[in-house]
């Protein structure tokens, strides 16, 4: 693999890591694992199914350009059990489908017809966790053979990134629902939850039935949430011991007509009921009398509560009061019990997911003293358990007191913060790494829990990028210079009338104008960054600045059959500027103008007056546009917009316009909304002391010599 590859694919797997390790919330996480897909594999619509550890399908995001769709119940199962995805979830292997119309495993929708869409070129991939399906994912673009094998191995990787936290995110969900709801249901199941054990709930419960209403059996039985079939799991009493494992079929028998109806009966003589039907007979026991009451939970019914045969031969007027107060007390505790079970499994499962994460994971108290360590934190640290245990935090790396509070305030008030530092190892050396904080309950206590992400490799690559960007200025400024000199000395030597030489001469000149912008640009960017103050300032006449920087571009416009405006046409006040820096901050946004706008595109640049201090300067065009998300890091250094059709570049060209603008003292900013094209603005500072002089063009860029 080429290093650029390798650097790229780097960059792909950290951007997609971060797009999905900073949310827990499944549905979020979804949403931007499926955008990311979208953004670097390409394809115009897709989905991604979650799925429990017994493979059902649990969520899903399905996205078609733009927009999210919802889904059914059976479109999830017919997602996970057919079709394409189905063969994915069966064979646990990627698929590429480069025609859909010619694959079997393509399950053809109305949508497929040749009167709509036709036929798609298609990719999908497991989502492997662990060794676990957690989930798969899809695209589908609808042109045939739009996918390829490096397609399918870019899907993969992405997917082998995120799986996990998309893991990580369905159990945390699982959890907090769980939680929550097993604290709404403790208080109304204190009266007779004395063990969350299940089968000694439905003990106690039928012995307090049985005691309330002094009958001769009692029985319990519960919806199958799969076929709503009533499952009888517990009964006590005359004969009771043929009753559990009796199922009655949905909506048969009284019973069926107490969950229908969501209110108890009784039939004091069951020979004169005439509901009563065999499928309410249990073997062995002669019914002479029978209550029925619904189980309820949270409003719904989930079982039945069945009390045969009273001792004194009928049952009291308030039996039924009574059914039905045990039923959903009965309901509570059934809940309880149930969710404990499901809490203590999501306990299980935080616990392997702290075990097994990928960063190292500290939990402390509010001392700093370290309370828990994952295995991770033992191999990157070098230091045992033992050892972790009797440490604190701040021994084991440089806290950035600024984002934690003192004595950790900020993260007591649940204020999560990040930061880089350094691991401190056993060994005496250091390993940098990203720091993500924040306040947690870890086993019944108030805790604080570190991620400590090892970011050696980003750093590496952004030493790459600086040794790269050094010898970009530092090898190629000097020869870039005497090219230059040359070229300005043949100027002087082509014979008049040559239009073919003069044409290959503009081309060499405009090429190396643009390098030596380029190289200025870098040079420029690392000067500001260390703290450098301009110092080169002069006033200009901001017109006269825009027109010679529309007059550089225009070459590249017209290539592409683009129209420039200049709006900057009224009289302006003079500016206070490196003519050279700001000459090139305004060709660098037009040129990214020209470079993301289609062909026979507009694009325009101007300029008003504000309050007198400063210029507002715009440069506009029609083109794409840049998402929300996207324009949070758009003047960020080495940062490019991916995605189909995108330019490719060293993307420094925005990073020197922001540095540039802020060293002069003005603002630049971004407006844009996909689809309606974008907008870059900028202020530049009005000269408070206006120099007079003459402007004139030399070697390629305005220069001013102010009056002496």
């Amino acid at each position: 693999m080429s290093e650029d590859r390798t650097r790229s694919l780097l960059e792909l797997l950290i951007n997609v890591s971060r797009e999905v390790a900073t949310a827990l919330d499944l549905r979020t996480v979804l949403q931007r694992l499926l955008f990311a897909a979208i953004q670097y594999v390409g394809g115009e619509r897709g989905s991604i199914v979650v799925m429990d550890d017994m493979g059902k399908p649990v969520d899903a995001t399905i996205v078609y350009g733009k927009q999210f769709h919802d889904h059914t119940t059976q479109q999830l199962r017919d997602t996970v059990e057919r079709g394409l995805a189905g063969w994915v979830v069966q064979h646990r292997k990627p698929a590429l489908v480069p025609d859909t119309s010619k694959d079997d495993r393509w399950l053809r929708r109305a949508d497929d017809s040749l009167e709509n869409s036709g036929a798609k070129s298609a990719i999908c991939v497991p989502l492997m966790a662990r060794e676990r399906l957690v989930g798969v994912l899809t695209l589908v673009h609808s042109v045939p053979n739009a996918f390829s094998e490096e397609h399918l191995d870019l899907m993969q990787t992405i997917a082998d990134q995120a799986s996990v936290a998309v893991l990580n995110a369905r159990l945390y969900t699982e959890s907090q629902r769980t939680a929550r709801v097993m604290s709404a249901l403790a208080e109304g199941a204190a009266a007779i939850n004395t063990s969350l054990e299940m089968p000694d709930v439905w003990r106690r419960i039928l012995n307090q039935t049985m005691q309330a209403l002094q009958v001769e059996t009692v029985a319990l039985a519960l919806i199958d949430t799969v076929n709503g079939d009533l499952i009888f799991h517990a009964a006590a009493g005359h004969n009771s011991g043929n009753i559990p494992g009796r199922r009655i079929p949905v909506g048969q028998g009284l019973a069926g007509l107490v969950i229908q109806d969501g209110h108890g009966l009784v039939a004091p003589v069951v020979k004169s009921e005439t509901r009563y039907t065999e499928v309410d007979r249990f073997g062995g026991i002669e019914m002479r009398a029978l209550a029925i009451a619904p189980i309820q939970s949270q409003g719904k019914v989930i079982g039945v509560l069945e009390a045969i045969n009273p001792i004194s031969g009928s049952f009291d007027p308030d039996a039924m009061v009574v059914m039905t107060g045990l039923g959903s007390l009965a309901g509570t505790t059934i809940q309880n019990a149930e969710l404990f079970e499901l809490l203590q499994k999501a306990h299980q499962h935080y616990r392997e997911l702290f075990e097994d994460s990928v960063d190292t994971i500290l939990i402390t108290d509010w001392e700093g003293k370290v309370l828990e360590a994952n295995r991770q934190a033992v191999k990157l640290s070098g230091y045992s358990v033992e050892q972790l245990h009797s440490m604190s935090i701040d021994q084991l790396h440089e806290i950035n007191w600024n984002k934690t509070g003192l004595n950790f305030e900020s993260l007591k008030r649940d204020l999560e913060c990040n930061y880089e530092s350094s691991l401190h190892r056993q060994d005496g050396g250091s390993t940098p790494i990203e720091v993500h904080a924040r306040r947690v309950e870890f086993e019944e206590t108030d805790s604080a829990q570190w991620i400590l992400r090892d970011i050696t490799e980003r750093k590496e690559l952004d030493a790459l990028r600086d040794d790269m960007t050094s010898m970009i200025y530092h090898d190629l400024r000097s020869p870039l210079g005497n090219i230059v000199s040359s070229l300005e000395m043949m100027s002087g030597l082509m014979p008049a009338g040559d239009d073919t030489l003069n044409t290959m001469f503009n081309i060499a000149r405009n090429s190396t104008a643009r390098i030596q912008r380029l190289v200025n640009s870098l040079l420029d960017i690392n000067r500001l960054e260390a703290g450098q103050q301009i110092v080169d300032q002069n006033s200009v006449d901001p017109v006269l600045l825009v027109r010679e920087a529309i007059r550089d571009v225009e070459p590249g416009a017209n290539a592409r059959q683009q129209t420039l405006i200049n709006k900057a046409t009224s009289v302006l006040p003079l500016i206070w500027v490196d003519v050279d820096m700001i000459h090139r901050v305004f060709i660098n946004l037009m040129e990214n103008a020209i470079k993301f706008t289609l062909v026979e595109g507009r694009i325009e640049i101007g300029a008003q007056t504000t309050d007198g201090i400063f210029v507002k300067f715009w440069v506009r065009d029609n083109g794409p546009g840049i998402s929300t998300s996207d324009q949070d890091r758009i003047f960020d250094k080495f940062t490019r917009l991916r995605g189909k059709d995108r330019p490719g570049g060293l993307g420094v060209g925005l990073a020197f316009c922001r540095l540039a603008v802020l060293g002069h003292g003005g603002e630049i900013w971004i407006e844009s909304e996909v689809g309606k094209g974008t907008t870059f603005w900028l202020t530049l500072p009005v000269a408070q002391k206006k120099a007079t002089g003459q402007l004139k063009r030399q070697t390629g860029r305005l220069t001013i010599k102010p009056d002496r």
